[in-house]
């Protein structure tokens, strides 16, 4: 049988033949359960029992009003006269009612602090001790001393200690019902049991308190549990059972000290391995959104760079076409002067058709060197032209390299929205790899507890899926350090494991 999956309802009330004596400190007294009732279609009953139950809490009521009452009669007139023998004077009329009074104030504070689950023994106490001094105040006031009329005294302690018996129900009654309400279980461990076996009960009372359980038949039930499970081993194991059984199937009897229930114990190991894949998960997952703000940093500066660049590039542009702006200014200007120069030879060439005079040849003198300006202007405005026309060529060259520019921004930001993609899909794909590696080496860690195999053969089966899933079986290309640092043993046990891995594989073992 699996001892992992013992159910709990299935510990038998009987000891098992060959079961150890001494598997805890304490031996287990398991109480009979009650014969169960008949069953009835009938609803009269129920029906009868609630109106018992009516009628049982209205006699209850009535009669513990009733004796308050009549205790307070009772021993009104002799504690008041006690006070005035004492010299209370006026107040021995108040003394009694504040007595009375204060018992039945503390006993019913008392009952609300339970009911609110903040119970305080120090009103009981309190509420007791004043019980006590009223039955010692009432037995005082008979003529004598006590011990001469114990029958007096007596009769004046009765109708207080049934007050006190009938408070002390009441609170064991709200003390219940605020449990069940709350749900918990506070039953109390039988007075038979301390009767019986006095030595086990105080065991097993002390721990219930150190592991905090209020239901005996609960901390009863865990001992059971507990001493099957040890019967078990012993019958699978044989003599020296502790010894030839694996540390995790001795794990409910090493946690017993800490209150740990047989499944609870036998979980321990599967929940480490759960916490350690966790947190190499997790770890994984924070390297990898390091990775990617590394990542993104990087194409954050490269935009940056490429964003000063193409800054740069157009402060270049605009001054090249303020360069392009007073150069057609003086284009202008040279217009201009042409324009002058034309007009002055129109004049000039007038001159000389209206002048048929001696100044002739001054005439024409001054229109050949008007000519001769209007040649040089020419000739400068040429040069302009020129010059205009190797600033536009500049700028239309300036104008394409702005263009490559922002052609290689367009492509860089759709090359980092590419690669954003790409990180988001490997890290999807790794996620599911990860996802399909814990559920694959989950089913392997079942399979070999299933198997029941040693912690070497579980460590030789990891390689071998380590040599599976990383290098298709290769398992000479997985190095000796690298195991040596996962499994924390020597370069030569790890070669051994490598080994005995490579042989594994070779023999048909493979990931299912």
């Amino acid at each position: 049988m699996n001892l992992a999956t013992l159910p709990r309802a299935a510990a038998p009330a009987a000891p098992v033949p060959g079961a150890p004596t001494a598997v805890s400190d304490t031996a287990v007294d398991v109480p009979d359960a009650p014969d169960s009732a008949p069953a009835t279609d009938d609803p009269a009953p129920s029906e009868n029992a609630k109106r018992s139950d009516r009628a049982l809490a209205a006699v209850a009521y009535v009669g513990g009003a009733i004796l308050a009452g009549i205790g307070f009669t009772g021993s009104y007139k002799t504690l008041r006269d006690l006070a005035f023998d004492r010299g209370f004077g006026d107040f021995s009329y108040a003394f009694p009612i504040g007595l009375d009074a204060g018992i039945v104030v503390l006993y019913a504070l008392d009952l609300v602090m339970v009911r609110r689950n903040t119970p305080w023994p120090m009103l009981r106490t309190v509420a007791h001790l004043l019980t006590v001094a009223t039955i010692v105040f009432n037995a005082a006031a008979a003529p004598g001393p006590m011990t001469a009329d114990p029958v007096g005294t007596g009769m004046h302690a009765v109708i207080p200690l049934m007050f006190v018996a009938t408070v002390e129900a009441a609170r064991r009654l709200v003390v219940r019902a605020s449990d069940i309400e709350a749900g918990r279980d506070s039953q109390g461990i039988p007075a038979a049991r301390w009767a019986l076996a006095p030595a086990a009960t105080a065991a097993l009372w002390r721990r219930m308190k150190l592991w905090d359980r209020s239901s005996y038949q609960e901390t009863v039930q865990i001992e059971q549990e507990r001493t099957v499970y040890a019967a078990m081993l012993q019958r699978k194991y044989g003599r020296g059972w502790r010894r030839r059984a694996q540390a995790d199937e001795l794990l409910p009897l090493t946690m017993a000290r800490y209150g740990l229930t047989v499944d609870e114990a036998l979980a321990l190991p599967r929940q480490a391995k759960e916490a350690e894949q966790l947190r190499a998960e997790e770890n994984e997952r924070l390297q990898l959104e390091a990775e990617a703000r590394a990542e993104q940093r990087a194409a954050e500066r490269h935009k940056a760079s490429i964003r000063t660049k193409s800054d740069i590039r157009a402060a270049e542009i605009a001054a090249q076409a303020e360069e392009n702006a007073a150069v057609a200014h003086a284009q202008a200007t040279v217009t201009e002067a042409q324009a002058a120069a034309e007009a002055q030879a129109r004049i000039a060439q007038e001159a000389a058709q209206a002048i048929e005079s001696a100044d002739a040849a001054e005439a024409r003198r001054r229109a050949a060197e008007a000519e001769e300006a209007a040649a040089e202007a020419r000739a400068r405005a040429a040069e302009t032209e020129q010059r205009a026309a190797e600033v536009e060529r500049a700028a239309a060259a300036a104008r394409a390299h702005t263009a490559e520019i922002n052609r290689r921004f367009a492509a860089a930001e759709a090359e980092q929205a590419q690669a954003e993609a790409d990180a988001a899909e490997a890290k999807k794909r790794a996620a599911e790899a990860r996802a399909a590696a814990a559920e694959i080496e989950l089913r392997a860690v079942e399979a070999e507890d299933a198997a029941r195999l040693s912690p070497k053969e579980r460590t030789v089966r990891k390689v071998a899926r380590l040599a599976l899933t990383r290098h298709a079986g290769q398992v000479d290309q997985l190095p000796l350090e690298a195991i040596a640092e996962t499994f924390a043993v020597s370069l030569s046990t790890a070669s051994e494991y490598r080994k005995e891995a490579g042989a594994l594989i070779a023999g048909g073992y493979r990931i299912h």
